[in-house]
C-alpha cells in the first residue's frame, strides 16, 4: 500500500508537472497588416486599347479590414521632363471619387478608362508622346481635385505605384 501511495504521487507530480511551467517571451507582436491601409497592384492590360492613346491597366485593391473606406479618389502623378514648354504644367491629376466596397477588388472598368481619357487629354495638350512614367495611388474622397503635394500625402490611403505607359499622341499639330 505504501509502494501505491508513492506511485501514484509521483504519478499525479509528472502528470502536473514539476515547477513553474508558464513561460513568457519578450518578442513584440506583429501587426496584422503592415504599410498603407490599401495596397494596390495592376491588372493585365485591357486587349483593346483606350482610343485616347493611352491605357491604365486596372487597379486592384486589397485593404485592411479595420480600415475601409467607402469612397476613394484615383491621383495620378506623371513625369512632364519631356515637355518643351516654358510655362509650368500640372504633374498630376485627381479624379472625382469613386464608391468601393470590401477588403479585395478592383476599381471600376469604365473609371478607370475614363482616368485613361482624361490624363491622354493633358498628355496631348503637352505634345508629349513616346514612353511616360505615371505613379497611381488610392486618396480618401475628401480630397481637393486641386491639392497639393503635401495634402495628397497626407490623404493617400495607399503607397505610390509606378509604371511606364507608352502614349500615342492623336494630335496632329505636335
Amino acid at each position: 500500500m505504501k509502494h501505491a501511495i508513492i506511485l501514484i504521487t509521483g504519478a499525479l507530480a509528472l502528470i502536473a508537472g514539476c515547477g513553474n511551467q508558464t513561460t513568457q517571451t519578450n518578442a513584440p507582436v506583429q501587426p496584422k497588416w503592415k504599410g498603407a491601409a490599401y495596397h494596390i497592384a495592376f491588372g493585365a492590360p485591357p486587349a483593346k486599347p483606350n482610343p485616347g492613346g493611352l491605357t491604365i491597366p486596372p487597379i486592384k485593391y486589397t485593404a485592411n479590414p479595420d480600415a475601409l473606406e467607402n469612397r476613394v479618389d484615383l491621383v495620378v502623378q506623371f513625369d512632364t521632363s519631356g515637355v518643351k514648354r516654358d510655362t509650368p504644367v500640372m504633374d498630376q491629376m485627381i479624379m472625382a471619387p469613386v464608391d468601393i466596397s470590401g477588403a479585395d477588388g478592383a476599381l471600376p472598368a469604365d473609371y478607370v478608362n475614363t482616368a485613361s481619357s482624361e490624363l491622354a487629354k493633358m498628355l496631348g495638350s503637352y505634345c508629349m508622346k513616346g514612353k511616360i512614367k505615371i505613379s497611381v495611388a488610392l486618396a480618401r474622397s475628401s480630397l481637393s481635385i486641386t491639392a497639393n503635394d503635401e495634402q495628397v500625402d497626407a490623404k493617400r490611403v495607399s503607397d505610390w505605384l509606378p509604371i511606364e505607359l507608352v502614349f500615342k499622341n492623336p494630335h496632329a499639330k505636335c
